[in-house]
C-alpha cells in the first residue's frame, strides 16, 4: 500500500513539475503583413480590408506592417482609416516608399502616429524592436538609400543592452541575405556589421536573446538560419515587381490609365499576409497563405528562372525551429 502510494505521489510531482515547467515557456501571436503599396494597386481598399477582418477574426496579440504601406495623402486617409479600424495594438514599420511623391519623413510619422521611426516595446515577456533602414551612408546620397546610421546602431546597442526579454527585430528593408543573390550582397548596406552587433549581444546574453528578424521589401518568400537567428522575409500583400522589361497589361485599359505601376508587377490574386506565432520553447510557426497570379507568371514573361524558389504568390508555412538557452 505505502509502495503504491508513494509511486503515485512520484508520477504526480513529475506531472506538477512538466506543467510547471510549459508554464514557463512564453508565447505570441503576431498578425503581419508587407508591401501593401497601397497606391498602387486599384483594389486596394479591398487587400487591406481583408487583412483587417482576418485578423479582428484571429485576434493576435498585435499586428504589425512592415513597410510601404502608403504615402501620407489626403486621397489615401481612408485606408488609414481602414487601418486604424483594428481594436487591438497595431504597429509600422517605415519602408522606402512612405516618403514617394516629395513627402517627408515628419509627415509619414505623423500620418502613422509614430513618435519615431526607429522605436521598441514590450509585450507578454518579449521585446520588439523596430528599426528604420533608411538612413544614409552619405549626407549627399540620392535616392533610395539602405542603411542602418551611427545614431540609430547606438540606440540598438543600447536597447539590447537594456534588454532581459527574448527579442524580435522588425525592419523593412533585410539584415539577411538578399535572396536575389544568396549569400553574395545583402538588403542592407551595413548588414554584416549589424548582424556582428546581433551575434555578440546573443553570445553574450542567454536570457534575452534575439530569436529572429522580419522584414518586407523584397516581395520573396524567405527564411534563412544565420548563426542561430532567423531572418525571415514576408511576401507582399500586392505583387512581385517585376519592372519595365516586363511590361504586361493585365487589367482594363482604364484600370491601366489610373494606376500606372500596375503593369510592370506580377499581381496576386489574393490578398497574401499570415499570423506568426513564436514560443520561447523553440519554436517559430508562420501560418501559410496562397494565392496565385493574376495573368502570365513571371516566368512567362522570361523572368529569371533561378528565383523560382523565392519568388511566388504563396507565404509558405513553416515551422522553424531555434535553441533558446
Amino acid at each position: 500500500m505505502k509502495k503504491s502510494l508513494i509511486i503515485i505521489v512520484i508520477i504526480s510531482s513529475s506531472f506538477l513539475l512538466s506543467c510547471s515547467n510549459k508554464e514557463e515557456f512564453k508565447t505570441i501571436k503576431i498578425g503581419m503583413c508587407s508591401d501593401v503599396h497601397l497606391p498602387t494597386m486599384h483594389d486596394s481598399e479591398r487587400r487591406i480590408t481583408k487583412f483587417i477582418d482576418s485578423m479582428k477574426i484571429a485576434e493576435p496579440d498585435f499586428i504589425i506592417e512592415l513597410g510601404d504601406f502608403v504615402i501620407p495623402k489626403e486621397e489615401y486617409q481612408h485606408m488609414f482609416e481602414i487601418w486604424k479600424s483594428y481594436p487591438g495594438k497595431k504597429y509600422h514599420v517605415i519602408g522606402n516608399h512612405e516618403m514617394d511623391g516629395g513627402t517627408t519623413l515628419a509627415k509619414a510619422l505623423e500620418y502613422r502616429e509614430m513618435n519615431n521611426s526607429f522605436y521598441s516595446f514590450s509585450q507578454d515577456g518579449f521585446k520588439f524592436i523596430v528599426l528604420d533602414c533608411n538612413d544614409k551612408k552619405d549626407p549627399n546620397q540620392k535616392g533610395y538609400s539602405s542603411y542602418i546610421g551611427k545614431n540609430q546602431i547606438r540606440w540598438l546597442k543600447e536597447e539590447l543592452q537594456k534588454s532581459t526579454d527574448p527579442i524580435i527585430i522588425f525592419s523593412h528593408q533585410g539584415i539577411g541575405s538578399d535572396p536575389n543573390n544568396p549569400g553574395e550582397r545583402y538588403s542592407i548596406e551595413n548588414a554584416d556589421s549589424v548582424r556582428e552587433i546581433l551575434e555578440k549581444h546573443n553570445s553574450e546574453n542567454q536570457k534575452g536573446k534575439i530569436i529572429c528578424c522580419f522584414n518586407g521589401h523584397t516581395h520573396h518568400d524567405y527564411a534563412e538560419e544565420i548563426n542561430g537567428i532567423w531572418y525571415i522575409t514576408i511576401n507582399s500583400m500586392a505583387y512581385k515587381w517585376l519592372g519595365e522589361e516586363y511590361e504586361y497589361r493585365r487589367y482594363s485599359e482604364e484600370v491601366d490609365k489610373n494606376f500606372k505601376w500596375i503593369k510592370y508587377t506580377a499581381p496576386y490574386k489574393d490578398p497574401l499576409f499570415t499570423v506568426v506565432e513564436i514560443s520561447t520553447e523553440g519554436y517559430i510557426k508562420i501560418s501559410g497563405k496562397k494565392s496565385e497570379y493574376v495573368g502570365p507568371s513571371p516566368w512567362e514573361l522570361g523572368y529569371p528562372e533561378h528565383l523560382k524558389k523565392y519568388v511566388r504568390p504563396e507565404i509558405t508555412e513553416r515551422l522553424l525551429k531555434f535553441m533558446f538557452n
